[in-house]
């Protein structure tokens, strides 16, 4: 029977198709440590509070690279070069979405209109990230080798959109809400058609892998079209709703935390 639980198992349990997996996963965290670490450097005066929390998590994307490049250095595998049509985070930088990198290489400092950008686009990406972690943690909390690599990548995933809810409302009640909204529907739109796109291609990718039938492509691709029309048209609400966490200030005191 296909299942989600069967599906990332025989994923997992081949060295080449992990393989891929990790290294677009660590290539995709890396990014965002890096987009994190510039914006903390280029934070504007009016919220040079924020720069500490920007910091962590730039850390935090950069410790789950290293955390999947180890799960790579366990089974004595060597990274891959990601395939373009699979580099989430470039794809949504075409489609105009989040800060440039040719804006965060510059050195000048952001606006707060950037900073908006920055959450917006954070709090939609973040989003998805969660419950991606929340799906592999149901079925490999209890992985040998997965089990708590899973664990602590989710609880970070949850400090950081946590994060993004509590400071795009603070920027709403300054008087940023019509910006915000705006911002957080464009970057969905967008986010649900990359995430499409990406599933689809990261399937084919895993497909010649594995050896799938086309029947089985098929049907996986067909789910993925599935979930786009609804999240398209209903799911998108829960990208661009804000609601104050109940873990506040989730990544306002950084704690060290050691990658196995």
């Amino acid at each position: 029977m296909l299942s989600t639980k069967s599906l990332f198992r025989e994923i997992v349990d081949n060295d080449e198709s992990f393989r891929l997996l990790c290294s677009i996963a660590a290539g995709g965290e890396a990014q965002g440590g890096w987009e994190n670490a510039r914006i903390a450097a280029l934070v504007p005066p009016a919220e040079q509070a924020l720069a500490p929390k920007i910091a962590r998590h730039g850390t935090d994307e950069d410790k789950h690279g290293r955390i999947f490049q180890a799960l790579l250095k366990k089974r004595h595998l060597e990274p891959v070069e990601v395939p373009a049509e699979t580099d989430y985070t470039m794809l949504l930088e075409r489609r105009g979405i989040g800060l440039s990198h040719e804006r965060l290489r510059a050195d000048r400092p952001l606006t707060v209109q950037d900073i908006v950008t920055y959450l917006a686009h954070s709090r939609v990406t973040e989003q998805r990230a969660c419950e991606q972690m929340e799906l592999l943690r149901r079925h490999f909390a209890d992985h040998p080798d997965l089990g708590r690599a899973v664990r602590m990548i989710s609880q970070d995933e949850d400090n950081h959109l946590a994060y993004c809810h509590e400071e795009l409302l603070r920027l709403a009640r300054a008087g940023h809400e019509r910006a915000i909204r705006r911002t957080l529907h464009e970057c969905a739109r967008a986010e649900i058609q990359v995430h499409r796109d990406v599933s689809l291609a990261v399937m084919r990718h895993m497909g010649r892998i594995l050896g799938w039938s086309r029947a089985k492509g098929a049907v996986l691709a067909a789910g993925i079209h599935a979930a786009y029309a609804y999240e398209l048209l209903l799911g998108r609400r829960r990208m661009v709703v804000l609601r104050m966490p109940e873990r506040r200030d989730a990544l306002g005191e950084p704690t060290a935390t050691p990658v196995a």
